[in-house]
């Protein structure tokens, strides 16, 4: 196969790491908005392609961004204390 055969081969965009950090975070934003269109309506293909593509970022955005800020909403203990409040609602009966 010569350097311009392409047979057997998926376009899927420029090499994370070869993107600056706002190009990368342009194409995240671009990825997530767009995947559940491609989930529901996308080929496997699609979905696949979608799939590897948004690997390939997020794993870009996380090797450059270790020590990111974590909300601690978002961690399992967080959503177990959320879970506690939740029961207790302003108008559910018996408040």
């Amino acid at each position: 196969m010569n350097e311009h055969d392409e047979r057997g081969t998926t376009m899927t965009g420029v090499d994370p790491s070869r993107l600056d950090d706002q190009q990368l975070m342009k194409e995240l934003e671009t990825i997530h908005r767009t995947r559940h269109d491609t989930l529901l309506y996308g080929s496997n293909d699609a979905l696949r392609a979608h799939n590897e593509r948004m690997a390939q970022l997020e794993g870009e955005y996380l090797r450059r961004n270790p020590r990111r800020l974590v909300s601690a909403g978002r961690t399992r203990e967080g959503a177990r204390e959320r879970g506690c409040g939740d029961a207790a609602t302003p108008d559910a009966p018996g408040n």
